[in-house]
């Protein structure tokens, strides 16, 4: 039988002998392996966070739509992770799984168990326990971090300790808490003791997962040596400080909230408030049924979610009144077929998009708090006829890390797009324009390589890429570090020589473009003197855009138009202004 404190299988450390005799399994009929003390241990030695909801509602409420609380449900994550497995023969393994399913990875879920087969905890990626109940100082082990197993009512551990939490507990009636399943009578399950846990408000907490490199040596994840030698770190700012302070992307100080509300009454009302929203650029591509976290969303699984139309109207008085009157027929799935149901439906739907967009706002303020935009700067008087030569100033004002910050070579995307604007309103010049499936058209184009636009040679485009060399000619861009002309099969295996000899693997080395904490870049454009045909007034409008994945990268692990859809709707414009100018 297995003893409470020790954590449920992770195949992993079978292998390893830790658990030879503890560890369990039954194959049911779809092949996955399955612990038949998954389900016990996810509801108790590792609690959901909608049971932390019960006490922390703003927390909850902040994390919920966080990337954190998106990792394990991304479905774009899961479409590059089962390609990458696929391409590299399975190499890969549970790689990726340890920081976006830290608590399924220690449940020992399979790596290729659907998500609607997960425990709930699973589901929710960084969850609190992923932070909260490890007591262990970790440093760059790429997500091996230790989850102390234990029921709700086990200490948890934070930045700093719980004084009131006795006080609370020696008044339990009133404030209708129990520490113990032992407990009779109603009450709120509450943990019985709060540990100062130091490293978590230190930023080496965040390294194990935002310091990535696979077995050739190659780094997916960069922000750790960014940040190591940012002036915030000398400083002494960390990562929380501009991602969980009061100002996203500054250090301006914390807020103030209570750590707690129970029974309505608020505990510790000055504490400092530490935003678990978790500042940054990242964004969610899922149904918004699945997606933000919302504990009456749990009432459908996954899959009935996603059989839920919501861009159709399912649910709203507009669409049901057409379908009452007849001027719509839908076939609905068993699930949807009643009105009730639809619209309690479309009422989740409604209060995660009005997530989203909170979180859309925030995402604007991060990206314009670290940056700044000045221009047009002109060489020389616009003149009909002449070429016009300008260029804009792009600053990245954040002072601890890159700007865009580097993840996996092929993204995020951050790019200028500048237009001209004649006279009588018509755009007759552009860079940064995007093709047809909302990419930018630079080499990796598919309307590019069609031939059916011009590549934009003047592109002003911050996307770290890789560059491999190949059996078929000198270096070129890629978006996987992953040589697929040279090696038949691409395992992911050790380099033949150490990676300090050329400071990247053999082959394949990160082309960075992103501009380092409190540097400046220029843009530079010239329009043709023969698009400049009439004097007038003329307008140059210019934007910073802002997308988690391209499309391009999209196709390539297999994404659905949906994904694509939705990847290009919540894109963030940034520094969006036009300036006027005479052309004599």
């Amino acid at each position: 039988m297995l003893n409470r404190a020790t954590p449920p299988c992770s195949w992993s450390l079978v292998l390893q002998g830790v658990f030879p005799v503890l560890c369990l399994a039954v194959t049911p009929a779809d092949g996955h392996a399955q612990d038949p003390h998954d389900e016990v241990f996810a509801e108790t030695d590792y609690p959901s966070a909608s049971q932390c909801a019960a006490c922390h509602q703003q927390i909850y409420s902040e994390w919920s739509s966080s990337s954190h609380a998106y990792a394990s449900i991304s479905p774009m994550f899961h479409k590059f992770e089962q390609r990458i497995n696929d391409l590299s023969a399975g190499t890969i393994g549970y790689f990726c799984m340890r920081c976006h399913a830290s608590v399924g990875t220690t449940l020992g879920e399979s790596r290729d168990m659907p998500l609607t087969e997960r425990a709930q905890v699973s589901r929710e990626g960084v969850t609190c326990v992923s932070c909260h109940r490890v007591d262990q100082q970790y440093g760059r082990v790429n997500g091996e971090r230790r989850i102390e197993p234990g029921p709700i009512y086990d200490p948890v551990y934070g930045s700093t300790g719980a004084d009131t939490l006795a006080a609370v507990i020696a008044s339990s009636d009133r404030f209708r808490v129990q520490t113990s399943a032992a407990e009779t009578g109603p009450g709120v399950p509450i943990h019985r003791e709060a540990i100062r846990f130091e490293q978590l408000s230190e930023s080496e907490f965040c390294v194990s997962c935002h310091q990535v490199a696979v077995h050739p040596g190659i780094k997916l994840e960069v922000v750790w040596d960014q940040y190591r030698a940012s002036p915030a770190a000398d400083a002494g700012i960390s990562c929380q400080d501009c991602h969980m302070g009061q100002t996203p992307g500054q250090p301006d100080g914390y807020a103030t909230a209570p750590s707690a509300v129970l029974a309505g009454v608020p505990i510790n009302p000055t504490r400092k408030h530490t935003n678990h929203t978790f500042y940054g650029p990242g964004y969610a591509s899922a149904h918004p049924g699945v997606f933000p976290h919302n504990p009456a969303a749990e009432r459908w699984t996954i899959d009935e979610w996603l059989r839920f139309d919501f861009r159709a109207g399912w649910g709203t008085d507009a669409f049901e009144d057409r379908l009452a009157g007849g001027q719509v027929q839908v076939n609905f799935p068993e699930m949807w077929a009643e009105p009730d149901d639809r619209y309690e439906a479309r009422d989740i739907v409604q209060q995660n998009l009005a997530k989203l967009e909170e979180k859309r706002e925030l995402r604007r303020q991060v990206m314009e708090n670290g940056s700044k935009l000045d221009g047009p700067f002109f060489s020389g008087d616009p003149r009909r006829g002449g070429a016009l030569k300008f260029h804009y100033t792009l600053t990245n004002t954040n002072s601890g890390h890159n700007l865009p910050s580097g993840s996996l070579g092929a993204q995020p995307e951050l790019w200028l797009n500048v237009a001209l604007i004649d006279p009588d309103g018509q755009r007759i010049w552009e860079s940064g324009y995007l093709d047809s499936n909302g990419d930018m058209a630079d080499l990796h184009s598919l309307d590019v390589l069609a031939g059916r636009i011009p590549h934009d040679d003047q592109l002003f485009n911050l996307q770290t890429k890789f560059l491999t060399q190949n059996v078929k000619g000198t270096d070129r861009e890629m978006y996987l570090p992953i040589n697929l002309d040279v090696d038949q099969l691409p395992f992911i295996r050790p380099a033949g020589q150490p990676v300090s000899v050329l400071n990247h693997p053999p082959g394949v080395r990160m082309e960075s473009r992103s501009l380092p904490p409190l540097s400046s870049r220029d843009a530079t454009y010239t329009v043709p003197g023969d698009l400049l045909t009439r004097p007038g007034t003329y307008r140059l409008a210019v934007r910073l855009r802002s997308r988690a994945e391209p499309i391009y990268f999209m196709k390539f692990v297999g994404a659905t138009e949906e994904m694509e859809r939705a990847m290009n709707e919540w894109m963030l414009d940034i520094h969006p202004y036009t300036v006027e100018f005479e052309v004599r």
